[in-house]
């Protein structure tokens, strides 16, 4: 069990914090939002692979991100070591906000995004997929595990949907949970 003083969940909150003091300090000289935002081409500003993943739009953005990664995200810690939690954080949030721009893209809109969403959509998803009353419905579908692949798409689409509306990355929600249901099959960040 992970005590509250080693907590990567508090550690991502923090973070959390100290990225939008640095915006909101940097936005009174000007528009910030773009020096943290993963934007196409993603070769001129490389950092905001990484920036972007704990950036967020404003207060409201922040606070939402902030209520959802406390809701999964102790409940995922408590099977992981922290090193792992921050690389899963991290690597799906940057791989949830590359499907976001490549996907703007494809319809010619070039649009920048910040926010932790997609990182807590896939440990959202991770949490549901490793979880073994999943484990026991799966079972009892009797299903193959392309069904079960499909069923599992199928719910991240259902979820993203849900979370739609104006100026949401919801390629990103999607990404990010198929990503989890994905790791969570695989039980990648258990110890």
């Amino acid at each position: 069990m992970v005590s509250r003083s080693n907590s990567p969940t508090l550690d991502t909150l923090a973070v959390f914090g100290v990225v939008f003091l640095v915006q909101s300090v940097l936005g009174l000289f000007g528009s910030a939002v773009g020096l943290f935002a993963l934007a196409p081409p993603v070769d001129v500003r490389p950092w905001t692979l990484v920036t972007s993943v704990y950036a967020h739009a404003g207060l409201g953005h922040l606070l939402s991100n902030a209520v959802a990664l406390v809701v999964v995200g102790f409940f995922v810690e408590q099977g992981t070591t922290r090193w792992r939690y921050h690389a899963f954080f991290l690597s799906t949030g940057v791989l949830a906000g590359l499907a976001e721009i490549s996907f703007d893209s494809v319809f010619g809109r070039a649009v920048g995004v910040v926010g932790a969403s997609g990182a807590i959509f896939a440990l959202a998803g991770y949490l549901l997929a490793a979880n073994p009353v999943t484990d026991t419905v799966l079972g009892r579908l009797n299903l193959d595990g392309r069904t079960q692949v499909a069923v599992l798409v199928v719910a991240a689409v259902l979820v993203a949907a849900l979370g739609a509306g104006p100026n949401v990355a919801i390629v990103a929600h999607g990404t990010g949970f198929v990503l989890g249901l994905v790791a969570g099959r695989m039980r990648l960040l258990s110890v």
